[in-house]
């Protein structure tokens, strides 16, 4: 039996990445990264734009095939995923209760009801975001803030291991990010591997400890402090602008 795969530091690692690139057809988003995010950790993934952020985690969730190398997932269920806001369909005639409520299909299945008990977590998923009385109301309805906090909630009912978020702070106010931000590092001390595609390095540097900078490739990956110096942000700019590949 294969040794389960740790991260450098030695413990158990959620998920690893062996000389892994990922694109389509002749464009490379993200090439040779190697590494893994252990079990329990709390990881910001920063870059510039075209960087390859979303694209890394639409390869762990295996929407994106890998042009070479691999991806290595241990336990179960698979990864939970929060896209961008701009992503979603809002004019979807749904009530904002049923929108959280498809975070449990993968739990619950297409053809079972919900019970009492999948009731009771949909409330207390709502309760938790701060959307207690908002369930009726129809998604369109809902402001860039409450919409986030319904992603939230509809995340929080996948009831996986591992969270990854895409830009969830983006276009969000300051009281909404940091009623969110409390909820991501509840999930870690749960003992969550919280991962966030994330812009604003100030709250990088507050509330993550570790950081994977990508600029198409690894530029570091460890100790926040360690990897976010002004040398590492302006190698990562250039390479996205191209003047040094």
């Amino acid at each position: 039996m294969a040794a389960s795969p740790r991260s450098e530091d030695g413990l158990p690692a959620s998920i690893e990445l062996e000389e892994l690139s990922l694109g389509w057809r002749d464009k490379v988003a993200v090439r040779d990264l190697s590494g893994s995010f252990r079990k329990g950790s709390l990881t910001a993934l920063v870059g510039p734009n075209g960087a390859g952020k979303s694209t890394l985690l639409r390869g762990i969730m295996g929407w994106v095939t890998p042009l070479a190398g691999r991806i290595r997932l241990t336990g179960s269920p698979a990864p939970a995923f929060m896209p961008q806001q701009g992503e979603l369909d809002k004019s979807f005639p749904i009530s904002t209760r049923d929108f959280v409520a498809m975070g449990a299909w993968r739990r619950v299945g297409p053809w079972r009801g919900f019970g009492r008990g999948e009731r009771e977590r949909l409330d207390q998923a709502l309760q938790a975001v701060g959307l207690a009385d908002f369930g009726r109301r129809p998604l369109a309805t809902l402001s860039g803030g409450q919409l986030q906090r319904a992603l939230f909630a509809r995340l929080m009912l996948h009831d996986a291991d591992t969270y990854m978020l895409d830009e969830p702070f983006s276009a969000v106010d300051r009281a909404t990010t940091e009623d969110l931000m409390q909820l991501l590092l509840e999930w870690n001390r749960q003992g969550k591997t919280v991962i966030v595609v994330l812009h604003d390095l100030d709250l990088v540097r507050r509330h993550f400890p570790q950081t994977l900078l990508l600029a198409g490739q690894c530029v570091g990956w460890g100790k926040t402090d360690e990897v976010l110096t002004p040398e590492n942000l302006h190698l990562a700019r250039h390479l996205c602008a191209g003047d040094y590949l």
